[in-house]
């Protein structure tokens, strides 16, 4: 039987396959181009459109930290922009998100609260969080986690807060969607407002970062707040600074304020007013609580005790500053612990917000108190027992005060805190410097540089 011819040694044939292999894959690659190029198109699109409608604004405002104290130098001036690269709205997404936000926000005794914590890797706003959770109430943070001070111990705090299953949401109080997007998956109690850019002296090179943050941030919380179905009740940090150039001792909630000395405590009465209209026209529940120079552990680095500790262990000078007619500067300074008591006390006692989806339904409590320890302490008797826990003796400046909106004097008439939740401050000067001075060793590792604790101890006890 005769084999078969043998094909493909045809010359003829072979170029002929040749040539079909060439134009097959000269169409596959010409298809294989378009539709990456309309899959690539299709992408950068979608990509464009989100980010034109999603992309947080970048911003200088600040919301952390907290607190309203009175300083005595200049702050850190690395004050940064925000910069995210995702906005809330992909932020927040996804299960797991919710879910940490979800856990957080449970609390773990019967009746307890559900409260929403902003600036709460801040000094107050970290400590008061920590009092809550541990007595079984939710708590979720919020913070931007700003560089107005050093970022870091904010960070720190929020290690710190982790270790106890609060979660901290890293975001802009002006981020609308961000808070809308929180405020629907927790049907919050309370709000304990404690985010503001603080600090009298950096208001006269960045006014606008305070009118971003305490006012205009406090009005977005509110928008937010007004219509939620519950209303949560808010309490938030005002400042003593609202007493301004009032001359009357103690200050006294009945005192005028309508003389601030600085933009940072104008912003924190245009804040007390705002909270006035909220709660006339909407029914909120508002509380406003006017701190006097809060210190301690985890506290700020742009307070005078805290970075009179720094400078008097670097040998450098402090500034110690007199009133403009020779007085010395008086502080009513007040420990983070008695601070604490009182933000938990207004929160225990706030009338539950009368409105709901944004329409009052009756009137609704509005108060403010002073928290402070109603016994000022001058800033010379401060540097004393600093160096005296310490064992380092302070190079000292006297100087006069400048015309930058510190006031010389603060003393605090707490008796209306006293009579409504109880407030009665139990820690002195001494033996508030004395842990901090503790915390302020140990958190920067230079124990070797300072006296034993028994010494500590004994010091604060003189």
């Amino acid at each position: 039987m005769a084999s078969l011819p043998d094909t493909s040694k045809n010359p003829k044939l072979e170029r002929y396959n040749s040539y079909i292999r060439r134009v097959n894959s000269t169409k596959l690659l010409a298809a294989s181009s378009k539709l990456l190029f309309r899959v690539t198109l299709s992408v950068a699109l979608v990509l464009i459109l989100f980010f034109t409608l999603n992309y947080p604004p970048i911003s200088d405002q600040i919301a952390n930290t907290n607190n309203n104290f009175d300083d005595h130098r200049q702050p850190h001036r690395i004050l940064t922009t925000q910069k995210k690269f995702l906005s809330s709205a992909f932020y927040g997404s996804g299960a797991a998100w919710e879910k940490q936000v979800r856990h957080s926000s449970t609390p773990r005794r019967p009746n307890g609260f559900s409260v929403l914590v902003t600036g709460a890797a801040g000094f107050v706003g970290t400590h008061s969080a920590l009092a809550l959770k541990k007595r079984g109430d939710g708590v979720l943070g919020l913070d931007n986690f700003n560089s107005y001070y050093d970022p870091s111990l904010k960070r720190a705090r929020q290690q710190l807060l982790k270790k106890h299953e609060i979660f901290v949401v890293e975001g802009d109080l002006n981020d609308a969607e961000l808070l809308a997007k929180l405020f629907d998956i927790v049907p919050f109690t309370h709000v304990l407002h404690l985010a503001a850019q603080a600090g009298v002296r950096y208001a006269m090179e960045n006014p606008q970062s305070y009118v971003g943050s305490n006012i205009a941030g406090f009005v977005s919380l509110l928008e937010v707040a007004k219509a939620a179905v519950p209303q949560p009740a808010i309490v938030w940090a005002s400042s003593s600074s609202v007493y301004g150039l009032n001359t009357q001792n103690p200050f006294s909630e009945s005192h005028r304020t309508d003389q601030p000395a600085s933009l940072y405590a104008a912003t924190k009465k245009a804040g007390e007013e705002i909270a006035h209209t909220y709660n006339h026209i909407y029914g909120l529940s508002i509380t406003g609580l006017r701190f006097f120079t809060v210190y301690g552990p985890w506290g700020r680095p742009d307070m005078a005790y805290f970075f009179f500790t720094k400078d008097i262990l670097q040998g450098k000078p402090i500034n110690i500053y007199q009133s403009q007619d020779g007085k010395a500067v008086a502080r009513d300074f007040t420990y983070i612990d008695d601070v604490v008591r009182g933000c938990v006390g207004a929160l225990d006692t706030a009338a539950k917000s009368t409105g709901s989806g944004g329409k009052k339904r009756g009137p609704a409590q509005l108060r403010i108190y002073n928290l402070g320890n109603t016994a000022p302490v001058p800033v010379e008797k401060l540097v004393g027992i600093l160096e005296s826990l310490l064992g380092v003796k302070a190079k000292k400046h006297v100087i006069k005060m400048p015309r930058n909106g510190d006031v010389p004097f603060t003393h605090a008439n707490v008796s209306l805190a006293y009579r409504d939740f109880g407030y009665k401050p139990t820690t002195d000067l001494a033996t508030g410097l004395r842990k901090f001075v503790k915390w302020y060793v140990s958190y920067y590792g230079i124990q070797s540089r300072v006296k034993r604790e028994n010494d500590i101890t004994t010091a604060s006890n003189e």
